[in-house]
């Protein structure tokens, strides 16, 4: 009974409450800027909206079009069932399982270009060329994190390298992972999610041929991930998993909430990064996991 109740709550998490952080970001944005800025649950009214539309396809687009979003989507929920809700564990947790949750974010990311690409349109091929380029240095980076982790904890369970703190190397891992999440949920300075100027996008342009339902699904999908990765930092810094369930239920949905006001004070402060600086930057954050990784090797062997 309490698995099944376990299951019923994460599941209606992660279907429920991402769609709340664009709208926090957006807010944070407004009030920088001295604006009233658009209502906090935008994003739900766009869904619904967006589910009651027909479908508008390209006519060089085969079914693939349509089932791509569907496989990412799935894909990203699949991994969110990898990622410890605070105290309460996992949903699915096995040795090894963190090298499972690489390949399905890699799954939906290679959804999301395979729909570009369907399109047959040279603008969504520059996006997703892009797109591709730069995710080889930020799954690089993404994985030494989880290294660190790993070398950390002692464990190769998701559910074990996220109960401890990541020691010595916390402030390494922080910085590094929260530019992987900018990266990776095309936030400033590697993207800006509301422009639309063709030199300029990246993973917008990727999405500008879907509508209806497809659309909704990859919009929801864009905040599912968001939310995993600010979760992802959260306990990977904080000690989250080893507190009593009210204590680490607030640690985490706190440390979600500053995350958020981060990324909304980052988009606030600094301009998108011209193109031949995004590799260095992604580099940076490669190296920083880095030597989080080296802190914890030494700290192991010391």
């Amino acid at each position: 009974m309490q698995t099944i109740v376990h299951s019923i709550l994460h599941i209606g998490f992660w279907l429920l409450v991402p769609p709340l952080l664009p709208g926090v970001i957006n807010k944070v944005k407004a009030w920088v800027a001295g604006r009233r800025g658009p209502p906090l649950f935008l994003l739900y009214y766009d869904l619904a909206r967006l589910l009651r539309k027909h479908v508008v396809m390209s006519e060089t687009a085969s079914p693939g079009f349509i089932l791509a979003p569907v496989i990412g989507w799935t894909a990203l929920g699949l991994a969110t069932a990898f990622i410890p809700f605070g105290s309460a564990g996992a949903l699915i947790c096995f040795k090894g399982d963190f090298i499972l949750f690489i390949y399905l974010l890699a799954l939906s990311r290679f959804c999301t270009v395979w729909a570009a690409m369907e399109t047959g349109s040279a603008f969504e091929g520059m996006g997703s060329a892009r797109e591709v380029g730069f995710a080889v240095l930020a799954e690089a980076a993404l994985i030494t994190a989880l290294l660190s982790l790993c070398v950390q904890s002692g464990s190769l369970s998701m559910e074990a390298i996220l109960s401890p703190s990541a020691g010595t190397g916390t402030l390494l891992l922080a910085a590094g992972l929260f530019t992987i999440l900018l990266s990776e949920n095309c936030r400033v300075p590697f993207d800006d999610p509301n422009t639309h100027l063709e030199l300029t996008m990246i993973h917008e342009v990727m999405v500008l041929d879907h509508s209806g339902p497809p659309l909704a699904i990859i919009l929801h999908g864009a905040s599912v991930k968001l939310m995993l990765f600010s979760v992802l930092l959260v306990q990977a810094v904080l000690p989250v998993g080893t507190q009593s369930p009210a204590v680490s239920m607030a640690l985490l949905l706190g440390g979600t909430a500053v995350v958020t006001l981060a990324i909304g004070a980052t988009e606030s402060l600094m301009a998108r990064f011209a193109f031949n600086r995004v590799p260095l930057l992604l580099t940076t954050a490669f190296l920083l996991c880095l030597f989080a990784l080296l802190a914890a090797w030494r700290g192991g062997v010391a």
